[in-house]
C-alpha cells in the first residue's frame, strides 16, 4: 500500500479523516493541516475525484534523515527519478518546513531540484526543465523539526477546492472545500430543507446540493497533476468516472435555497449552478434579508454574514446583525440556524444564545461556526 497525505485547512483534520475514511482510506491519522492514509492507485485517484474537503494529495514517495544541504542533496540523489520523470518533462518543486541549516525553501527547493537535474545529466542527455505553472511533475519537500525529509508527489495539481464551476465569484467568497466542510459541520440530511439567505454567488447550497445529488466535485476539473505521471491508467480514471456520473440522483428530497439582496451576485450564483449541472435543483431568490420567509416548517439554516474584515463596516453592521437575528427567531422556529462568525461583537447584536460553537478558520480569519435551536 502507497502512503498519502491530503492537505486541508487547520481544525478540519478530523472531518477530513472521516470522509477519508468513508472513501475506503486505511490507516487514517489526523496531523497538523492534513491526513495520513494509506491505499493503492485507484484510491488515489478516487479521493481526487470524490473528497470535499483536502486542498491537495501528496503520495510520499521517501523519507531520510536531512540535517543540512548536503544530506539533502545526497538524500535526493537516492532516489531513481527515471521512474517518475523523463529528461523531455517538467518539473517544480515546492519546500516547506526547515530547520536550523535549512531555514530558506527557496534554497531548498533549488537544492533538490540540482538533485535531480544532475542525476539526470548522469544517466541521458539532457535533463527536465523547471515549470512552475504547469509542470509535468510537482514534487513537495517538507523538512520537519527533527529534521527528516518528506518526499512526495502531489498528485492533485491546483488545489481541489478549485472545483471549476466557479468562475463568477462575489466578493470575499468561500473556498467550495469550507463551504462543503461547513454544511457537513451542520449536520443537515438532503430530507430537510437548506436555505442560505446570504448566498452571495452561491457556493454554500451548491455544495449542499452537490452533496445531495452525489456529485462528485473533480468530475468539474480539467485535469489532475497525476494524469501526466509516467505510470497514469487513462482506463482506470474512465472507469472511475464513469461509475461516479452513473451514481448521481435525479431529484432532491428536500428544497435547497439561496437568496440575496445583490441582484448582481445572484447573476453569478446562477451561472455557477449552470456549471456544475444542479440549476434545474437549487433556486435562488432576489429577497432583502428583511422579507425571507421560511419554506417550510423545519430546515437548516446556514450563512456567513460579513465580519467587517473585508466587507463593510464593522460599525455599521450591528444592525445587519441585529436584523438576521430578528428574522431567524421570528421566522425560522422550528429551524436550526448555523452562522459563520469572524466578529465577537457582532456575533451579540443577533441576541441569541448559540447552543455550540465550533471554532473555524476562514482562510487567515479565525471564525466560529455558531449553532442556534429555533423554537
Amino acid at each position: 500500500m502507497n502512503q498519502y497525505f491530503a492537505t486541508v485547512a487547520r481544525g478540519l483534520e478530523n472531518l477530513a479523516a472521516q470522509e477519508l475514511e468513508e472513501l475506503g482510506a486505511g490507516a487514517v491519522s489526523p496531523g497538523f493541516c492534513g491526513v495520513n492514509f494509506s491505499g493503492d492507485r485507484t484510491l488515489l485517484y478516487k479521493v481526487n475525484l470524490w473528497a470535499r474537503l483536502p486542498f491537495r494529495v501528496l503520495w510520499k514517495l521517501y523519507e531520510f534523515s536531512c540535517p543540512d544541504a548536503k544530506a539533502l542533496y545526497a538524500g535526493i540523489q537516492t532516489i531513481d527519478w527515471q521512474k517518475y520523470l523523463t529528461p523531455q518533462q517538467t518539473l517544480s518543486v515546492t519546500a516547506t518546513g526547515g530547520n536550523a541549516e535549512l531555514n530558506h525553501t527557496h534554497f531548498t527547493a533549488l537544492q533538490v531540484k540540482n538533485a535531480i537535474v544532475d542525476q539526470q545529466q548522469g544517466k541521458f542527455s539532457g535533463r527536465s526543465s523547471v515549470d512552475t505553472e504547469d509542470p509535468d511533475l510537482r514534487i513537495n519537500v517538507f523538512i520537519d523539526k527533527y529534521s527528516m525529509c518528506t518526499v512526495s508527489l502531489d498528485s492533485s495539481g491546483s488545489s481541489l477546492h478549485r472545483r471549476g464551476y466557479r468562475p463568477a465569484m462575489g466578493q470575499a467568497p468561500l473556498k467550495e472545500s469550507l463551504a462543503a466542510a461547513l454544511v457537513k459541520l451542520s449536520g443537515w440530511t438532503p430530507d430537510l430543507p437548506f436555505l442560505d439567505p446570504l448566498c452571495g454567488s452561491g457556493t454554500l447550497p451548491l455544495e449542499a446540493a452537490m452533496q445531495a445529488l452525489n456529485i462528485a466535485p473533480g468530475l468539474f476539473r480539467e485535469r489532475f497533476s497525476f494524469e501526466k505521471w509516467t505510470d497514469f491508467d487513462p482506463q482506470l480514471l474512465d472507469q472511475l468516472i464513469e461509475e461516479a456520473e452513473a451514481s448521481q440522483l435525479d431529484q432532491l428530497l428536500a428544497p435547497i435555497l439561496g437568496s440575496d439582496i445583490d441582484a448582481e451576485v445572484l447573476k453569478q450564483a446562477v451561472n455557477n449552478a449552470q456549471s456544475c449541472d444542479v440549476d434545474r435543483h437549487v433556486k435562488f431568490a432576489h429577497t432583502d434579508l428583511a422579507y425571507i420567509e421560511a419554506p417550510a416548517d423545519r430546515g437548516v439554516l446556514l450563512c456567513n454574514p460579513p465580519y467587517g474584515a473585508r466587507l463593510g463596516d464593522a460599525s455599521e453592521l450591528g444592525g445587519f446583525y441585529k436584523l438576521l437575528g430578528d428574522t431567524m427567531k421570528r421566522r425560522f422556529k422550528g429551524w436550526t440556524a448555523f452562522v459563520l462568525s469572524g466578529n465577537q461583537e457582532l456575533t451579540k447584536a443577533i441576541g441569541l444564545k448559540p447552543s455550540q460553537k465550533t471554532p473555524i478558520l476562514n482562510g487567515s480569519i479565525p471564525c466560529q461556526l455558531l449553532k442556534y435551536e429555533l423554537y
